[in-house]
């Protein structure tokens, strides 16, 4: 299966609106979903383990597939700190057809960073360009890298990106918090804008604390776009009222959805997970969704103990019908 021929990140529409790589989020069932909702977004892969993909793990490789028709522009984020690995890696998911490689160098997680992986790349700044060249030898298509500000503050977010792009990065995705932040506090935006104004003709994205249309407008500055995560878990729809509030620079004309409006979505989201995993990976995995849906609205709690006991559609489509 070829890639898609016109996907450069140069060339893509602006202002750019993409879906942030989540594990145990955003498999097919969910991308596919979120390009339903709002088709003009750009959708990432679950984190995908270089080694595992170097090894020709299994259940890694199923990870890659994807629906060609309904995912475009369609990018597979891979991990891990072994260059030689990358380079096999890139090649596997360039010919699984993906529309471009992106490489973790953000993720906080202590399994992840215990391994060298992910946020402790940006302590080796080495390292790290030296995976980014390995990958843009390999493939054809564009290859990214996403990261964070820095390690515990934004000092060596230029000098440290610049390395990635002198290395073949053709786009830099940037969560506005440091590695000792975690998830926690306030995202800082500014040194993004430093950033990107150091970088002119690199595609820079920003990530942290959008959690509406509002949110985006007020924070996309001088940046080519912005990658939405959290937010949209139990709340997909935000993607289309930040995709139509960038585009037109106004959050104003983001209309409320009632709960009842959004039954038939949840259903659809059921219905692919199944379709895509089978009925009981499928419903099971679908619960920590269920969960997310239901999060505010009156009887919540009571609604919540029931979805996250789920096996079958018809018994959400019976708990969510009351």
């Amino acid at each position: 299966m070829g890639s898609y021929p016109s996907f450069t990140w140069p060339s893509a529409p602006r202002p750019l609106v993409a879906l942030a790589p989540m594990a145990g989020v955003t498999d097919a069932s969910y991308r596919q979903l979120l390009k339903e909702i709002a088709p003009e977004i750009i959708v990432y892969t679950e984190l995908l383990s270089s080694d595992a993909l170097y090894h020709g793990a299994k259940k890694t490789k199923e990870m890659l597939a994807f629906d060609p028709q309904r995912e475009r522009p369609f990018i597979v984020q891979i991990f891990g700190k072994d260059p030689a690995h990358f380079l096999t890696a890139a090649k596997v998911v360039e010919q699984a057809g993906a529309d471009g490689i992106d490489i973790n160098m953000g993720c906080p997680a202590a399994r992840v960073v215990s391994s060298c992986h992910g946020s402790a790349l940006m302590k080796n700044p080495d390292l790290a360009a030296e995976i980014v060249a390995a990958a843009k030898k390999a493939v054809s298509v564009p290859v990214s890298v996403k990261t964070r500000l820095g390690w515990s503050d934004a000092e060596t977010l230029i000098p440290f990106c610049r390395r990635l792009v002198e290395a073949g990065a053709d786009a830099l995705a940037v969560h506005a918090r440091t590695y000792t932040q975690k998830f926690s506090g306030a995202a800082d935006w500014e040194p993004l804008y430093a950033l990107k104004d150091a970088l002119p003709a690199v595609t820079i994205l920003g990530n942290g604390d959008i959690m509406s249309g509002q949110d985006a407008v007020k924070k996309i500055g001088n940046l080519d776009g912005v990658m939405v995560g959290r937010a949209t878990i139990g709340n997909p729809w935000v993607m289309r009222e930040v995709v139509d509030a960038v585009s037109h620079s106004s959050a104003s004309s983001a209309q409320p959805i009632f709960f009842e409006q959004k039954i038939p979505f949840i259903l659809r989201h059921c219905e692919l997970a199944v379709s895509l995993k089978g009925e009981r990976k499928g419903m099971l995995e679908m619960r920590r969704h269920l969960a997310g849906y239901v999060k505010g609205i009156e009887g919540a709690k009571d609604l919540r103990a029931q979805l996250v006991r789920v096996e079958h559609i018809w018994e959400v489509e019976k708990i969510l019908s009351r």
